[in-house]
C-alpha cells in the first residue's frame, strides 16, 4: 500500500513538473499578469499567492517570488498585480516562478507602528515592512526615539516611497512597557479586560447539564510552574479487565459559563485566543471567568471528559466515550516536577503513595501509547527547542531568557490531548455535528526542494524523499548531535505548510491523521470553545451553528493566530536584544557559539541557538582580510576560510535596536 502510494506520489509530482515547464514555455511567448496577496518576509523577500491566472488550474495555487528589488512600494498583505519574468525562473524543475509587482490593486493596511529616527521617518516594529517611512507635516508632539502610530499617505503606483502622518503618539520606546505597547498596538491585540469587566463576569452563573461524578478518581493537573489557568486534567483507574485501564481526559466545560452568541462568547471571538508576550498576558476569558472555570485543587469542578479504555501492554485505544462531569483534583503538579520525578525518582514532600502509583501508571501507558501512535500513524517526530525571554514589565526589568526543549513530562500530556482531540474530531464527522478541525497540509514541493538543497549544500546532510513522513522521521532521527541541529530543524519547519482550520477534516501531515480537532484549550483558544458550545447544544437539543458558520469563525480564527504569532515574535526578539544591551551594560561576557547560516559580501548571518536568534557579523569583525568567494569567506593570506554549517565562537560587539538587529564580532 505504502509502495503504490509512493509511486502515484512520484507520478503526480512529474506530471507538475511537466505542467511547469509547459507553462514556463508559454510564460516566453506572452505577457502574463495576475493578481495575488503578498507576504514579505522580515528578509525583505516576497511571494504573491494567486487570486487569479491564466496558467493552468493545477499552477494557480503555486507562490510566485518576488525578489526585493521588484517589490515596490507593495506591504505585507496587499493584494497587487504582478507580471512574470520568463527568463528569471529558478533553476531546478521544483521552483516556482518569479515575478514584479507592477501595482497595488488594495492595501491591507492603512496604519503602522514605529520608532521616530533621524531623518523624519518612522521606522516600523513589525519586521515585515522593511523600510523607513517618511512623514508628512507635524509629528504632533511626538519626539525622536518615541513610538508612534502613523496613517499611510498610500498610492496606487506600487511605485513611490511610503509617508504617513502622525495621529497617535504611543510612549516612549525605551522600556519594556513601551515596547510592549508598541507591538499590541500595531497588530491590534485587545487590552486587557476592565475591572468592571472582570466584576461582571465574576457574576455568571454556569448552565446545568447532566454530569458523571468522577471525584473518587485519583486526578491531577500537569501545567508549567507559572501557569494561571487550568483547562485540562488527567485520571488513572483500573478496570475489570486487568490488561486494560481507564485513562480520563478532564476538560475545563467553558461551555456551561459561555453561551453561543452572549456578550461574552463575542468577546471571547473578538479575541479569539490568549496573547501571551513576555512579561504581558492578554486573556480571551476575564480573570474571574477563568477562575471560576479553571480545575484547581481547591474544591469540585465542572468538566467535559473523554474517557479511554486502554491496553495498559501495548497502548492501543480500545474504546472511548464522551460526556460532562464533576471531578476533584487531588494535586496541582507542574512540568518540572514531574520531570525530576521520572528522571530521578524525586518526589514532592506531600506525594503520598497514591498519587505516585497514579503517576507511575499514567507514565507507563503514555509510552505505550506514544509509541503504539509511532508505529501506526508515522507521526513526525520534531521538536523545535523555544527560546523565550522573562521579563519584569512592572520593575522594567529582563530577568533572562529560558530555552525550554520538550521533555517527558510535557509529552506525557500531550499524548493524552492528543487523544481527546482526535476522539472529538472522529464524533464531530461521524454525526456530521458542524465544528472546527486542525489541518496541516502536505508540505509543497518546491519548498521541500529549496530544503533538501540547504541541507546538502550549507549542512552536509541528505534528507532523501521527505514527501514520506518515514523518510522524515528517519531524517530527523539521524540529524548530527550538534548546534547544527537546532538550525536544520528550524529550516526544516520552515518548508512545512502552516497548520489552519477549517470546517472540514482533512489531513494533518505533522501527525498523521486524517480527523483532529481543537479541544482540550477552551479557556485560551476560541476555536476549543466553540466545538464545546457545538456539543453541548447538541446534547440539550439546542440551536448549533451552522457549517457556514463553522467556515466563517475557521478562518477567523486561523487569521488570529497567525497575527498573535507575528506579535509573540516581534516583542520576544525585541526583548531579547533588549537583553543583550543589559548584560552588555553589566560587563558580563557576551560569548555564544554559533552556525553560519549565510554568508553575504558585507559579512555572514549566523544562527545563535542559546539565544534563539539571527546575528550578523561583519567582515571587519571576523579579523584577517576576509573577503567573499563564491558560497564561502576567504582569507588568503591566513588559508581560512568559512562557509554556511561552520560552527563560529563569537562576542557581542553592538545591538542596534532601531533596525533590531545584533552584530557579533569573531572571538579566536
Amino acid at each position: 500500500m505504502k509502495n503504490k502510494s509512493k509511486l502515484r506520489r512520484h507520478h503526480e509530482i512529474n506530471r507538475k513538473r511537466k505542467l511547469r515547464n509547459t507553462v514556463k514555455a508559454e510564460f516566453k511567448k506572452k505577457k502574463v499578469i495576475l493578481n495575488g496577496k503578498i507576504t514579505l518576509t522580515a528578509g525583505g523577500l516576497g511571494f504573491v499567492t494567486p487570486l487569479n491566472s491564466e496558467a493552468e488550474p493545477d499552477e494557480k495555487a503555486q507562490d510566485i517570488f518576488i525578489p526585493p528589488q521588484f517589490i515596490s512600494s507593495a506591504m505585507n498583505g496587499d493584494t497587487v498585480e504582478v507580471e512574470l519574468i520568463p527568463d528569471r525562473q529558478p533553476a531546478g524543475p521544483d521552483r516556482g516562478p518569479v515575478g514584479r509587482v507592477t501595482a497595488v490593486i488594495d492595501r491591507a493596511r492603512d496604519t503602522l507602528v514605529g520608532k521616530i529616527v533621524s531623518g523624519h521617518k518612522i521606522r516600523p516594529v513589525n519586521k515585515r515592512i522593511t523600510e523607513d517611512i517618511q512623514i508628512s507635516g507635524s509629528l504632533n508632539g511626538a519626539k525622536r526615539g518615541e513610538w508612534v502610530k502613523i496613517k499611510l499617505l498610500h498610492n496606487k503606483s506600487g511605485r513611490t516611497p511610503h509617508m504617513g502622518t502622525v495621529v497617535e503618539r504611543i510612549s516612549e520606546a525605551g522600556s519594556i512597557k513601551g515596547d510592549l505597547d508598541a507591538v499590541c498596538k500595531e497588530f491590534d491585540l485587545p487590552p486587557a479586560y476592565t475591572p468592571e469587566e472582570n466584576e461582571a463576569a465574576a457574576r455568571i452563573q454556569p448552565r446545568t447539564i447532566k454530569r458523571v461524578d468522577l471525584r473518587d478518581r485519583i486526578t491531577v493537573t500537569i501545567d508549567p510552574f507559572d501557569a494561571k489557568d487550568f483547562d485540562d486534567a488527567v485520571s488513572v483507574a483500573s478496570t475489570e479487565n486487568d490488561s486494560e485501564l481507564e485513562i480520563g481526559v478532564h476538560i475545563a466545560d467553558v461551555a456551561a459559563w459561555i453561551a453561543p452568541g452572549s456578550k461574552w462568547d463575542k468577546a471571547a471571538y473578538e479575541r479569539s485566543f490568549t496573547s501571551y508576550l513576555p512579561g504581558r498576558t492578554l486573556p480571551m476569558l476575564p480573570k474571574t471567568l477563568t477562575a471560576a472555570i479553571s480545575l484547581t485543587a481547591d474544591g469540585d469542578s465542572s468538566a467535559h471528559t473523554v474517557l479511554f479504555t486502554v491496553n495498559k501492554h501495548s497502548g492501543r485505544i480500545v474504546s472511548a466515550r464522551r460526556f460532562h462531569s464533576v471531578i476533584k483534583v487531588d494535586k496541582r503538579l507542574n512540568y518540572d516536577e514531574v520531570q525530576e520525578y521520572i528522571d530521578n525518582g524525586v518526589k514532592g514532600d506531600d506525594w503520598d503513595a497514591g498519587l505516585c502509583g497514579a503517576l507511575d501508571t499514567l507514565i507507563k501507558v503514555f509510552r505505550n501509547m506514544r509509541r503504539n501512535r509511532q508505529q501506526n500513524e508515522d507521526f513526525l517526530m520534531m521538536a523545535i527547542p523555544e527560546t523565550r525571554v522573562l521579563c519584569d514589565e512592572d520593575a522594567d526589568k529582563i530577568i533572562g531568557i529560558v530555552h525550554k526543549e520538550q521533555r517527558e513530562a510535557d509529552q506525557l500530556i500531550e499524548e493524552f490531548m492528543l487523544a481527546a482531540n482526535t476522539q472529538v474530531a472522529i464524533e464531530l464527522a461521524e454525526r456530521s455535528i458542524p465544528g472546527l478541525f486542525r489541518v496541516h497540509p502536505e508540505p509543497d514541493p518546491e519548498k521541500l526542494a529549496e530544503f533538501s538543497e540547504i541541507a546538502v549544500e550549507t549542512f552536509g546532510v541528505y534528507p532523501g524523499d521527505l514527501s514520506n513522513r518515514a523518510v522524515c522521521n528517519q531524517f530527523l532521527k539521524n540529524l548530527p548531535d550538534d548546534p547544527r541541529k537546532p538550525a536544520i530543524l528550524g529550516a526544516f519547519l520552515r518548508s512545512m505548510a502552516r497548520a489552519v482550520y477549517e470546517a472540514k477534516p482533512d489531513l494533518h501531515f505533522g501527525l498523521g491523521k486524517t480527523r483532529y480537532s481543537h479541544f482540550t484549550s477552551p479557556i485560551r483558544r476560541y476555536s476549543d470553545l466553540m466545538v464545546h458550545q457545538q456539543l453541548w447544544e447538541k446534547e440539550v437539543s439546542g440551536p448549533m451553528r451552522s457549517n457556514r458558520d463553522a467556515e466563517k469563525i475557521a478562518e477567523h480564527c486561523t487569521e488570529k493566530e497567525a497575527n498573535n504569532d507575528d506579535a509573540y515574535f516581534t516583542a520576544n526578539d525585541r526583548l531579547k536584544l533588549r537583553y543583550l544591551e543589559q548584560e552588555m551594560a553589566g560587563g558580563r561576557d557576551n560569548l555564544h557559539e554559533a552556525v553560519v547560516a549565510k554568508i553575504m559580501a558585507a559579512g555572514m548571518l549566523v544562527d545563535i541557538q542559546d539565544l534563539g536568534i539571527y546575528g550578523f557579523v561583519p567582515l571587519e569583525n571576523l579579523g584577517g582580510s576576509f573577503r567573499r568567494v563564491g558560497n564561502q569567506l576567504l582569507d588568503r593570506r591566513a588559508g581560512e576560510s568559512f562557509k554556511c554549517g561552520d560552527y563560529v565562537m563569537l562576542a557581542l560587539s553592538h545591538i542596534d535596536l532601531d533596525r533590531g538587529s545584533a552584530v557579533f564580532k569573531r572571538q579566536e
